[in-house]
């Protein structure tokens, strides 16, 4: 089910001399942001996708009857002006500005977040709130330690007590590890310039200018949900000339020397003017010809991600919350966050009898949730959303599943040593660079794997050596920079390259 049902056949995929196409591997965020780059630099590019619709983790599922899911929830939030920029570039009006609202359920009641002053009191109780800031006094002031995994991590920043009550519980249940096995990386990435005091700060007084990123009380989307994004990027790279194959996953990656040469297709052999892959790391190395050395293979393999699958659920009636989504914090039930949908945007729910949500459950593929039937795991999700309170008895329709493998990469104790001896063998390929969140095995969100791809460009088109590694480490990625920080300017000009359009917000 798609927004766009666009494919074609594999068709000659011979290319020599000049007429060799820039191939792009993955038809998701970043790979479609590196075709469209250089499809506007008047490359030649194809981009190859396995699926039968673009977007990755991103797209959107459309039922028969119209409603739209949003698969993980995508708030188009950036401090980069560049990716904002294209983001515009490519939606235009059809980019809406939408409040945000989350809260987190937990104990049988709501608390608000970002975090309100008087809600944190009334709901934690003048007792239990002095118990957290005492907690969090003792961490303050002790000395810190090691910070090697995300428990040492948030306890140091808001005590012992608050880790407890909001962090360790979901955090667990999302990744299916102890918090002690997830390094501190993640944690750091993921929960940006946020602390205990800092949390008070806008409890009381506000986030003004949206300085902490985890705590923006707004956000861009597209009107018809974030597939909408990949559909018209991907309608603008073949009005330039450029093409995207949908169900034509690249079989193998040919490589001479310390060049890739060419890739393979549907069973034809492409020579390449230059390769970006979004491939998670594991498929490049299984697919490379000549294969790696074998202590690549086996840190390739070694790599873990988290997969998840949402069911989504068409119910009569009004919708359930007015919250973009609610993160549940309760051990009894295994969903981990409920979205509603006509909160991203209301296009997104055609039926204004109805209303539309989504539970996401963290699994592993092939274990007991990942294999259950769908209509198991449709009644299990009526059953919880019952469970939980929020719905009655029998006002669900019908309901979607839709899974996801491979969507979160795991950064546990071995992830680090991993990519770097994966590292050893890609960096010194020429022609070919690695991008995106699976493409890195980086928790990237949308704006930072698009940016790896416009840096990836910048490097095959320009004299440029961008680190797309460091892409979401250095500062610039970060909530605070200036201008003289790395990667800022926008309209950096490459060669051939039109500088972006100018569009209204």
């Amino acid at each position: 089910m798609s927004l766009i049902d666009r494919s074609s056949d594999a068709g000659e995929l011979a290319g020599d001399g000049q007429d060799k196409p820039y191939v792009v591997i993955g038809g998701g965020p970043a790979g479609l942001s590196a075709g469209y780059q250089l499809a506007k630099a008047g490359r030649k590019v194809i981009v190859f996708e396995a699926d039968d619709q673009v977007g990755g983790i991103a797209k959107t599922v459309v039922d028969p009857e119209g409603f739209r899911f949003d698969l993980g929830g995508h708030r188009f939030f950036t401090k980069n002006k560049e990716v904002n920029d294209l983001w515009l570039e490519i939606m235009g009006d059809e980019f809406l500005m939408r409040p945000r609202q989350s809260r987190i359920f937990w104990r049988g009641r709501f608390l608000d977040y970002p975090l309100q002053g008087m809600d944190v009191v009334r709901k934690l109780g003048p007792w239990e709130l002095l118990r957290c800031g005492l907690s969090y006094l003792r961490a303050a002031t002790r000395k810190k330690g090691e910070e090697e995994n995300l428990e040492q991590w948030v306890v140091n920043r808001f005590g012992w007590r608050l880790y407890s009550h909001f962090f360790k519980g979901y955090t667990e249940k999302v990744w299916g590890v102890s918090t002690t096995e997830l390094r501190a990386e993640w944690a750091a990435q993921r929960i940006k310039g946020l602390s205990f005091l800092s949390a008070a700060k806008a409890a009381f007084f506000g986030n003004g200018d949206d300085e902490i990123k985890s705590l923006i009380d707004k956000f861009q989307y597209p009107r018809y949900g974030p597939g909408q994004m990949w559909e018209m990027m991907t309608e603008r790279i073949e009005a330039m000339g450029g093409e995207v194959r949908l169900r034509t996953p690249v079989e193998r990656i040919e490589c001479e020397g310390d060049r890739v040469v060419a890739v393979w297709a549907a069973g034809e052999r492409m020579e390449a003017a230059y390769t970006i892959s979004s491939l998670p790391l594991q498929a490049t190395a299984k697919i490379s010809h000549p294969a790696p050395p074998p202590e690549v293979q086996r840190a390739a393999q070694g790599l873990r991600y988290r997969d998840f699958l949402t069911v989504s659920l068409v119910l009569d009636g009004e919708d359930l919350f007015p919250d973009n989504w609610i993160y549940i914090h309760e051990d009894g039930v295994r969903v981990g966050r409920i979205q509603n949908f006509r909160s991203w945007s209301p296009w997104m729910v055609p039926d204004p009898t109805a209303s539309c949500v989504g539970l996401e459950y963290y699994c592993f593929s092939g274990d007991e949730v990942w294999s259950m039937a769908d209509e198991d795991l449709v009644a299990l999700a009526t059953k919880e959303l019952e469970q939980l309170g929020l719905a009655k008895p029998g006002v669900v329709r019908r309901g979607y599943v839709t899974r996801v493998p491979l969507a979160y990469p795991m950064y546990d104790e071995h992830y680090a040593e991993r990519v770097e001896t994966i590292r050893t063998w890609l960096d010194p390929l020429e022609g070919f660079q690695q991008v995106g969140r699976n493409g890195l095995h980086r928790y990237n969100n949308s704006d930072h794997s698009m940016l790896s791809a416009l840096r990836a460009v910048e490097n095959c088109l320009s004299d440029c050596d961008h680190d797309i590694w460091a892409v979401n480490v250095e500062s610039v990625y970060h909530e605070h920079h200036t201008d003289a920080d790395d990667y800022v300017n926008p309209y950096r000009k490459l060669p051939g390259v039109a500088q972006p359009l100018d569009q209204a917000a």
